[in-house]
């Protein structure tokens, strides 16, 4: 295992300040994340959104993030207040973890594990263990009804981004994320793999509960759904977690998908442009897309969701995987690679 910061093959040391130089814009982007969505909303219903702390409410997410700090966290008295607690942080922690793997640019990645999508695959499975574990301590029914509903969500689309992975990593004959990026120097995999990129986009906003999917939080019926008992800084953390989450589906989308650092067309000018804004110009596009679709579509009944996940995704991306492993394998291309 290779460290891009060192640049000593077979040596990876961590220092707190190269995840420090991860985490910190993580958050601030999660922050500002927050923002844009409100922003977005606004537009889209002829609306101004923040605009009245710091020059054109650019200081609205510091106000919330300080209004949540100050607040008093009140755990219910029926609660477990061990896991009541742990809970968030789980949520939260598994969001900034599965950034140890993702490649910022040629050399720039904190650990260049040889298996980083089994490592992010892993990391996505977790993340249901916080929610269950906020729905159960809370001793709520509504807390805990919307925690099932989570569990069967994340559990049904999970099957299909793992057929979207083992595609990808046909195509790219590594499971390192950074040799998945190389690979696409030629061409970007999602002109091949379109239909597989967009099942993958569709199962992210599943698999974050985000709109239209977002049948956990469903207002209407489950009072805000897992999460309904949180209070102050303990509710901010699970926000936190699922708006990296948003910013994670982006990033990985865009190295599976778009080529991560490289440039379009791999042509002047665009190569002049290093690839690491490239990137995150990528994650900005993709990121907006997710608001884009909260402000466009309705949320899916539960049903319509899980036949989306079993009927639609399921057996096509299987479908899709086959396809493309036969079209490798008649062209060579599996050999060659």
């Amino acid at each position: 295992m290779d460290s891009f910061w060192t640049g000593y093959p077979g040596v990876t040391i961590i220092t707190a300040g190269e995840v420090l130089a991860v985490v910190v814009p993580l958050l601030i982007a999660v922050a500002y994340l927050t923002y844009f969505e409100r922003k977005v909303l606004a537009l889209s219903q002829l609306r101004k959104g923040p605009n009245v702390v710091g020059p054109f409410g650019l200081l609205q997410p510091f106000a919330d993030g300080l209004k949540l700090l100050i607040k008093e966290t009140v755990i219910p008295s029926g609660a477990n207040r061990l896991v009541f607690i742990v809970a968030p942080l789980v949520t939260f922690t598994l969001s900034l973890v599965a950034w140890a793997v993702i490649p910022f640019g040629a050399r720039a990645v904190i650990a260049n594990i040889n298996v980083g999508i089994l490592y992010l695959f892993a990391i996505s499975s977790l993340g249901v263990y916080g929610i269950i574990l906020a729905g159960w301590a809370s001793n709520s029914r509504y807390a805990f009804l919307g925690a099932l509903r989570s569990a069967a969500q994340m559990v049904s689309y999970e099957v299909a981004i793992g057929f979207v992975l083992v595609t990808v990593l046909l195509c790219a004959g590594s499971l390192n994320l950074g040799k998945i990026v190389e690979a696409q120097r030629t061409v970007w995999f999602v002109v091949p793999l379109l239909p597989m990129a967009v099942v993958f986009f569709i199962s992210g906003l599943a698999e974050t509960n985000r709109a239209p999917f977002d049948i956990v939080e469903g207002e209407s019926e489950l009072v805000a759904g897992y999460f309904v008992e949180y209070s102050a800084m303990a509710f901010a953390l699970f926000y936190l977690g699922e708006y990296a989450n948003m910013i994670l589906i982006s990033a990985m989308t865009s190295v599976l998908f778009f080529g991560g650092w490289l440039a379009p067309f791999g042509v002047p000018p665009f190569t002049w442009v290093p690839g690491w804004i490239w990137f995150f110009a990528k994650i900005a596009v993709l990121a907006f897309v997710f608001l884009w679709v909260r402000a466009t579509f309705p949320r899916f009944r539960y049903d319509q969701l899980m036949r989306l996940g079993w009927k639609v995704f399921l057996p096509f991306s299987l479908f899709y995987l086959v396809l493309t492993a036969g079209v490798l394998t008649a062209t060579g291309w599996a050999t060659a690679r």
